[in-house]
């Protein structure tokens, strides 16, 4: 009880600090993403296609969700181009671990649409482009847009390791919390992150119902 009520009084007298650092955890969090979804969706379409390469595919995104995410960090710095400190290679890491779910709800959802209505949509005339948009897509958006949820909601998570590589965010607060042995310091970082990850999934949770109405 001592310590909810210190970590609220520590949030309180830092709240603008705090605000500022949850605006970058989020920014993080929205680049990563989007970015994760453009390379995604894209490919679990193609994978749809060339099921063959699906077990290419899926497989390295498979052995990426298995690396510790302080260990990828490690691994993204000395790359030319690519690595470095700061917010760069928090992004592509964060993008990497997001491309998993995106990439397999993308091919469950349009997989297992009833083959029927692609044959009727063919017997109507309607090219690929014209089955993916209008038919594929629809259909599968709810199962894609699932997978963004829980690639989204698991990017506020890994994004407070990002710290440790200097591109900010709440993860400032959960490590120096840990250096200071400071629980009021690790809270002022977890609990914005937690209602980070709440509110991304609540958004995330009210697109979905509208989809589905």
């Amino acid at each position: 009880m001592t310590i909810n009520l210190l970590a609220q009084v520590y949030l309180l007298n830092n709240f603008s600090e705090i605000f500022e650092r949850s605006i970058e955890h989020f920014v993080l969090v929205f680049l990563s993403i989007s970015i994760a979804t453009l390379i995604g969706l894209p490919l679990g379409i193609v994978l749809t296609r060339y099921p063959k390469l699906s077990k290419l595919v899926l497989g390295f995104a498979n052995i990426v969700q298995t690396i510790p995410s302080l260990a990828l960090f490690g691994f993204l710095i000395p790359l030319p181009y690519l690595g470095g400190i700061g917010a760069r290679t928090a992004i592509i890491a964060l993008v990497l671990y997001g491309l998993l779910p995106i990439i397999r709800n993308t091919i469950t959802g349009i997989t297992t649409i009833d083959p029927a209505l692609r044959e009727a949509g063919k017997a109507m005339g309607m090219t690929d482009w014209q089955l993916l948009t209008k038919l594929e897509l629809p259909l599968a958006s709810q199962i894609i847009l699932a997978g963004i949820r829980i690639s989204a909601v698991t990017a506020v998570g890994v994004a407070t390791i990002a710290a440790a590589i200097g591109a900010g965010g709440l993860g400032i607060y959960i490590f120096r919390g840990v250096s200071m042995v400071d629980h009021q310091v690790i809270l002022a970082g977890a609990i914005p992150t937690a209602i980070l990850a709440i509110i991304i999934d609540l958004l995330m949770g009210l697109i979905e119902s509208r989809l589905k109405r």
